[in-house]
């Protein structure tokens, strides 16, 4: 049985081979609702106290939800949509659009060229 040689790295050499950044992570769905009810609520110049009140919850609950912290029941995100005046159905589709665009953006920034990558060429003066 023949043993194949172990390749070592050479001290202080290179590695050729392209770098990929490291995926950053998808964003938890929390946060995008959060975002979203955020967002309803100041198109709509309301305060949390406000929005909180006519959904029902404490202001410092609603806080917690639009800062992606906490992850609402569909009974309370039916009642916080309700109080911005859209539905659960329309904020949940909102969310998910917003969540496949994030997708879409990310796959478009990692498959995009980056400077540097590839192939270097280069000439030398005589």
């Amino acid at each position: 049985m023949s043993e194949h040689p172990r390749l070592h790295s050479i001290p202080g050499g290179r590695d050729d081979r392209p770098q990929v950044p490291p995926t950053p992570p998808e964003p938890l769905w929390r946060e995008v609702l959060g975002e979203q009810l955020r967002t309803l609520r100041q198109d709509r110049s309301e305060t949390l106290v406000e929005t909180a009140r006519r959904a029902g919850i404490s202001p410092q609950y609603l806080s917690e939800v639009e800062r992606g912290r906490k992850e609402p029941s569909s009974e309370m995100i039916a009642a916080l949509a309700g109080s911005l005046g859209t539905t659960l159905g329309e904020l949940t589709g909102q969310v998910a659009d917003e969540l496949r665009a994030r997708r879409r953006i990310a796959f478009l920034r990692r498959s995009a060229p980056r400077s540097g990558a590839g192939p270097t060429l280069m000439a030398l003066a005589a």
